[in-house]
């Protein structure tokens, strides 16, 4: 199909995805005096909504490998980052969960609002203690049952690159004693950052084996890790 027309998709995506945004920031203040188990639940049916409509607007699909490997308690997530489509995804594919992010997304009208009420880890990356607050509020998060996603990367990277992965968050799991589990995708390859074009198709996510931490440094997690991630092949 032409250009034209996946272009008109993205269009269409964005005329259902703008307005329902404003609705959830609208309805984020209205629940914002219930518990936070209630304002998770009800704040991130919009990440529902957003992965069923690129779907339905852009053809953009996705399958899990690996949900076996998922722990039935609260832990450390280490994920590749790609792309905006697999940052809203795994609210869908994971238990209630906190992630670690640049404070200033927290000031993004409408989005950043609601997100602000889902208490994630928000960090200047300037600070020189931000890693000591990360493990401290982390271990918070996760005695309260909430997993901790991470993307080591830090920052968005394009398909067929490669970046060294932080050790934050291998430390945060030592000092919870909690256990790893690293996830790779290839949502890059049809929603690249900087392009407005988002290309349809079926995104793969894998979930690797838990990393045990106990008698591990965080150098050693985080390198078992990254190898995975970094060695998964998606083909094309």
């Amino acid at each position: 199909m032409s250009r034209f027309f996946w272009s008109l998709r993205v269009v269409v995506f964005y005329l259902g995805l703008i307005p329902v945004t404003m609705i959830f920031a609208i309805l984020a203040g209205l629940v914002a005096p219930l518990p936070a188990a209630w304002r998770y639940w009800i704040i991130t049916r919009w990440s529902y909504f957003f992965v069923w409509w690129v779907k339905v607007s852009c053809g953009l699909a996705y399958r899990v490998l690996g949900k076996e490997n998922l722990p039935l308690t609260a832990c450390v997530v280490l994920a590749n980052h790609q792309s905006t489509w697999e940052t809203i995804f795994m609210q869908v594919l994971l238990p209630p969960q906190t992630w670690i992010l640049k404070k200033e997304l927290l000031h993004i009208p409408f989005f950043g609002w609601g997100l602000a009420l889902l208490q994630p880890i928000a960090i200047d990356r300037r600070n020189k203690f931000a890693v000591k607050s990360i493990v401290t509020q982390g271990k918070t998060r996760l005695s309260a049952g909430r997993w901790v996603l991470i993307y080591p990367e830090g920052t968005r990277v394009a398909v067929g690159e490669q970046k060294s992965f932080s050790r934050t968050g291998a430390a945060l799991a030592i000092a919870a004693e909690v256990p790893v589990v690293p996830i790779a995708h290839n949502a890059g390859v049809f929603w690249p950052r900087g392009v407005w074009l988002k290309q349809p198709g079926v995104i793969t996510v894998r979930i690797g084996a838990v990393i045990d931490p106990q008698g591990k440094t965080a150098e050693e997690i985080t390198a078992a890790a990254q190898q995975w991630i970094q060695a998964q092949d998606f083909g094309g």
